[in-house]
């Protein structure tokens, strides 16, 4: 027992009035080891599906990470006092440089107040599908400063967390499960338009994504200056494809037009010469 105190009190680092011992060490490392424990038994009963069924994963995630921030700080305060290091003496000596770094990072810290917004408000949350200037991303995590998120080209992209909260966001995951969604298109004069408006609305329900057939509906929508304008609106669960989706079935609007003689037209221009000006050009010549 004396050779172990002897052992924990054996002095590593001296310097001035502070002094790391092994006993410093080693109620670091315990510091540490518990607060990894905590945090892993915090996690495991909050993402424990059986227990907790109510609780859906992105308010679990964001309960998690918000209540890990807190425990990290209390550790660091803990180590500290554990090395020799008065917390409250320490922020008190370091308020006027506080204040400059504070300056000199304002983005960061709004960033950081913003994602702890995002993490208490819970108004964006895992897995959520948002429209962040006319980019298509599904949110993967939040962090304090940073979110990552994956657009529709599977590109990984870190958002910072102002821009989410400071911009206007359109959170397509807020809405009902399935959404409503259209495709334009224009015919040429003269084309059936009842069979042009059947055609439309069998080739958007033919794709299997598309639900509720009654909800499906084309319209003519306008006389165009070169065409008749429909549109298609249909409703779909695949919000984050929704562009795969589309172009599907813009596939099977052509090939069904071609099968019934519909023309696609496209702005055409016709040239109109003169009579002077061609007599102009062949004396020229």
């Amino acid at each position: 027992m004396e050779t172990l105190k002897k052992f924990l009190e054996f002095e590593l680092i001296s310097a001035g009035e502070y002094k790391i011992l092994v006993y410093t060490l080693v109620a670091i490392l315990m510091i540490f080891l518990v607060t990894k424990l905590i945090l892993w038994l915090i996690k495991k009963t909050l993402f424990r599906k059986r227990k907790f069924n109510k609780l859906d994963k992105g308010s679990a995630y964001a309960l998690f990470q918000i209540i890990k921030y807190i425990i990290w700080v209390i550790a660091i305060g803990f180590i500290l006092e554990a090395i020799g290091i008065k917390v409250t003496l320490l922020i008190a000596g370091s308020a006027a440089l506080l204040v400059g770094v504070g300056l000199g990072l304002q983005q960061t810290f709004n960033d950081i107040i913003s994602g702890i917004i995002l993490l208490s408000e819970q108004s964006i949350k895992i897995d959520d599908v948002l429209e962040i200037d006319g980019d298509v991303v599904k949110i993967q995590s939040i962090g304090l400063r940073t979110s990552k998120g994956l657009n529709t080209n599977d590109i990984s992209i870190i958002i910072p967390n102002s821009l989410i909260t400071n911009n206007k966001v359109i959170n397509w995951s807020h809405q009902a499960m399935k959404t409503r969604f259209r495709i334009d298109v224009g015919v040429a004069y003269g084309s059936d338009v009842d069979l042009v408006i059947k055609i439309l609305e069998e080739s958007a329900f033919q794709h299997p994504d598309i639900s509720d057939r009654e909800l499906t509906e084309a319209r003519l929508v306008n006389f165009g200056s070169s065409s008749l304008d429909f549109q298609v609106l249909f409703f779909s669960q695949n919000i984050f494809r929704i562009n795969k989706v589309k172009s599907d079935i813009r596939r099977i609007i052509v090939q069904k037009f071609a099968k019934n003689n519909i023309p696609i037209p496209f702005p055409q221009m016709d040239l109109h010469l003169k009579s002077n000006y061609t007599e102009i050009l062949k004396q020229k010549e």
